[in-house]
C-alpha cells in the first residue's frame, strides 16, 4: 500500500509539473522599439495574433516605444527587466553595434554600445526582403527611371527611410544604388522614425523614393507602387512585384525579425517562448500572417540564433565597410 502511495503521489505530481509546464506562460507582452506601422510592429502584432488565434498563448499585449532607433526599448528591457515581455527585432539591433549608435544607458559591454549581446535571443522567425517604392502618382515606373533621375542630378532624388543613416532601410537603398553605379554616399537620405512616418514622408513629397521592407511596403497598399525587392526571385504571394535583379540590378537583402527577453531570462521561459514561436509556425493562423506579409518562414531558436548574429555582426561589418557606410 504504501508503494502504491509513493507511486500514486509521484504520478501526480509529474501531471501537476507538466500542466503547469503546459501553461506556464499565458500572457505576453510584445515591445516594439518603433512606431505603429513598421516593420517591427506588423511583425509584433502578427506574432501575437496568430499565437492567440491558434490558442498557443491566452493573450497579447502591445507597446510601441519608439526612439533612438530602437536604443530607447533595448535600454528599457535592459534596466527594468520586465517579466513575460519580449522585444521585436531585426538586423538594425546588429547595425547599431557595428556603426556604433548610442544607447540611452550605458552598457556593460566594452564598446558602451547597447547590443544584441545585452538582452536573451530567443527566437528568429521570419525574413522579409528589401523593396524601394514610390507614391502612387509618382512619375518613376521602374528603378531605372529612379536611377536616370539620379544620374541628371543626385539632389533630385532623396530617399526616405524608417531609420537613422546607416541602419538596415538606409542600407537596402545603399545597396540598390551602388548596384547600379551610384556611390551611396551620395544619394540624399532622409532619417525617420518608424516605417509610418517615413512612408507619410513618401506621400507628402519630402522623399520620392522610399527604402523599406517588402511587408511594410505591402501593408501601404495602393498609396504605393513598389518598383524592386532585393530578392533573387519574386514573391509567390506578391507575383506581380519584380525584382530589382530581374531589372538588372543585382542587390539582394534579407531582413530577419525575431524576438529577444530581458537580460538574465529564466532558461524555462526562453525555452517555453521559443517552442511556442516554433509552434506557431506550423498554424494555420500564422499562414494567414505570413503570407499577407509575404514572410519567408525561418527558425532559428536558442544558441543557434546567437550564433547567427554574431556570425551576421561579421558579415555585415564587412558589408557596411564595402558601402562606405562606416
Amino acid at each position: 500500500m504504501k508503494k502504491m502511495f509513493i507511486k500514486l503521489i509521484s504520478f501526480l505530481f509529474m501531471i501537476g509539473a507538466l500542466s503547469s509546464s503546459a501553461i506556464a506562460i499565458e500572457k505576453l507582452h510584445f515591445v516594439v522599439p518603433g512606431g505603429a506601422g513598421g516593420g517591427w510592429d506588423g511583425c509584433a502584432r502578427g506574432t501575437g495574433e496568430a499565437l492567440v488565434k491558434s490558442g498557443l498563448l491566452e493573450s497579447a499585449s502591445f507597446e510601441n516605444m519608439s526612439g533612438g532607433g530602437g536604443g530607447k526599448a533595448l535600454s528599457w528591457m535592459i534596466k527594468t527587466m520586465p517579466e513575460n515581455t519580449v522585444m521585436v527585432q531585426s538586423t538594425p539591433i546588429v547595425l547599431r553595434s557595428i556603426s556604433r549608435h548610442e544607447g540611452y544607458i550605458n552598457s556593460d559591454a566594452a564598446s558602451g554600445v547597447l547590443s544584441y549581446k545585452d538582452v536573451t535571443p530567443i527566437a528568429g522567425i521570419i525574413g522579409d526582403y528589401g523593396a524601394l517604392a514610390v507614391a502612387a502618382d509618382s512619375p518613376f515606373q521602374t528603378f531605372q527611371d529612379v536611377v536616370d533621375a539620379y544620374n541628371a542630378n543626385p539632389k533630385s532624388v532623396k530617399m526616405a527611410g524608417g531609420s537613422t543613416r546607416g541602419s538596415m532601410d538606409h542600407l537596402i537603398g545603399a545597396l540598390a544604388f551602388q548596384s547600379a553605379g551610384a556611390n551611396p554616399n551620395d544619394v540624399v537620405y532622409i532619417p525617420y522614425d518608424g516605417g509610418g512616418s517615413a512612408l507619410a514622408g513618401l506621400l507628402s513629397g519630402e522623399g520620392q523614393i522610399l527604402s523599406t521592407g517588402f511587408s511594410e511596403a505591402l501593408a501601404a497598399g495602393d498609396q504605393v507602387r513598389i518598383l524592386g525587392i532585393t530578392a533573387n526571385d519574386r514573391s509567390a504571394d506578391a507575383p506581380s512585384v519584380p525584382t530589382l535583379k530581374e531589372q538588372g540590378f543585382d542587390a539582394y537583402f534579407v531582413n530577419w525579425r525575431g524576438f529577444f527577453g530581458p537580460p538574465n531570462m529564466n532558461a524555462a521561459d526562453r525555452y517555453e517562448i521559443a517552442k511556442m514561436l516554433g509552434d506557431m509556425q506550423s498554424t494555420p493562423e500564422w499562414e494567414v500572417v505570413r503570407k499577407r506579409n509575404a514572410y519567408v518562414n525561418i527558425y532559428n531558436p536558442g544558441f543557434d540564433f546567437m550564433a547567427f548574429l554574431e556570425k551576421q555582426t561579421e558579415e555585415m561589418t564587412d558589408l557596411m565597410k564595402q558601402l562606405g557606410v562606416i
